[in-house]
């Protein structure tokens, strides 16, 4: 018969909690980022459009707040998928996204 010390598993659930908090603020990071990025830069860039990466994001979103509150467990396929698709967002599109540069000839209010 095996004893498990109780202190062990604390210690466990802790530290799946604390990665499970950590992707939950990566999927936080990379929704709020593609929700801040212009429309028109997505395509622009070779990318998915930006409801397509709203939504996947989204779900990611909340995936990861019922996972931070421990409704999913972190061997969950769900979380983990999540995560993945947050991090192809900050590791692929944002870049690309992010290196678009605006017309300089636009004013405030369009062209000039």
């Amino acid at each position: 018969m095996t004893i498990v010390n109780p202190t062990a598993l604390s210690v466990i659930n802790l530290f799946f909690w604390v990665l499970q908090l950590g992707a939950f603020v990566i999927e936080a990071w990379a929704f709020g980022d593609a929700l801040r990025r212009p429309t028109a830069a997505f395509p622009a860039a070779g990318k998915q459009t930006k409801p397509i990466w709203l939504v996947i994001l989204g779900v990611a979103f909340v995936i990861g707040i019922a996972g931070a509150l421990n409704y999913l467990s972190l061997i969950s396929m769900f979380p983990i998928v999540a995560f993945v698709a947050a991090a192809i967002y900050l590791v692929d599109v944002r870049p690309k996204i992010k290196s678009m540069k605006p017309d300089s000839r636009q004013g405030p209010y369009g062209p000039w």
